[in-house]
């Protein structure tokens, strides 16, 4: 078996440096209905991003090269081959990792995009909560009019996954140093919103930096608790020990004017309606998580 993982992983090191895709065209020109969207879903309103002189957000980067639900027809041999061989030895999930992006200059509408791609590196069999695979990572060169407009690197893992015991308990939140203060208030029943210190402008989930005007200096504000449903879906599947499908959830817009993504309870998943007032309270699932949920039907009143 050793002989055969060592066979497996130097034929793997041997995609390194190879061809990706070539010949890459963007399927749309860099345009303003795109740019709006984004800036849209994203909430980003810097001016930079619109009238005569806009430039598109450098984080579109890689939107400008997509194929859509069609796909590229430009992908090559050797990326195909190398997928292929993961799935023949077992690693046939599939996870995208993270990216990283380097920004060159400023893409305008009207630009005319193109990419090429090389296989910049397979990694040595890793273990990951997941399961064990192999970290594949590309990276893309776009360029505007033939010029080189920025870099994007795309990282997988090819794994096959563990063999988990069922889980029953509610899974825990990713708590890091961008939104530790956001869990510290819950444990203290209290649902804290950033306040910029440079525009006053509200912001929620918790980011590191202002995306109205870029300060990094901020506060926090409690939430009254009040808001309406603006969104919601209702989950049938899939079936998970620690929760009891259906169940609504909700993008709630609170009195304050930011959203959060929670339960919605009080009323059945089915009568759950869009504008339907929602009061926020606290329950706790364990020993050691609490959460904020949204009761239906309730606008004022204590929220713990």
């Amino acid at each position: 078996m050793s002989e055969e993982l060592d066979e497996l992983a130097v034929r793997l090191k041997s995609y390194e440096g190879q061809t990706a895709a070539v010949g890459g065209v963007g399927k749309d020109p860099v345009n303003e209905p795109m740019i709006r969207h984004w800036c849209e879903a994203m909430g980003d309103t810097n001016p930079a991003y619109a009238g005569p002189d806009a430039i598109a957000p450098p984080t579109m980067l890689q939107a400008w090269t997509m194929g859509g639900l069609s796909g590229h027809a430009d992908r090559s041999d050797a990326y195909d081959e190398l997928l292929g061989l993961l799935d023949d030895a077992g690693y046939t999930s599939v996870v995208a990792t993270d990216c990283e992006q380097e920004y060159v200059r400023p893409l305008r509408p009207g630009d005319e995009i193109t990419f090429d791609a090389v296989i910049e590196s397979v990694s040595e069999c890793k273990t990951t909560k997941l399961g064990t695979g192999h970290f594949v990572t590309t990276r893309m060169d776009v360029r505007a009019g033939g010029e080189v407009a920025g870099t994007h690197r795309f990282r997988i893992l090819k794994y096959a996954p563990a063999r988990r015991k069922p889980r029953t308990t509610r899974p825990r939140p990713v708590v890091n140093r961008d939104n530790a203060g956001f869990w510290e208030g819950v444990e203290q029943h209290k649902l804290l919103i950033q306040r910029c210190e440079g525009c006053g402008s509200l912001r929620f989930p918790w980011l590191p930096g202002c995306g109205a005007c870029g300060c990094l200096e901020w506060d926090t504000v409690e939430s009254s608790g009040q808001g309406a449903v603006y969104s919601y879906v209702v989950m049938h599947h899939p079936p998970f020990p620690a929760f009891d499908p259906p169940y609504a959830v909700g993008l709630i817009e609170l009195a304050e004017g930011v959203r959060i993504v929670s339960n919605v309870v009080g009323v059945p998943y089915d009568k759950v309606r869009i504008g339907m007032p929602v009061r926020l309270q606290f329950e706790r699932y364990d020993d050691e998580l609490v959460l904020p949920v949204f009761r239906a039907g309730e606008t004022d009143g204590g929220g713990s």
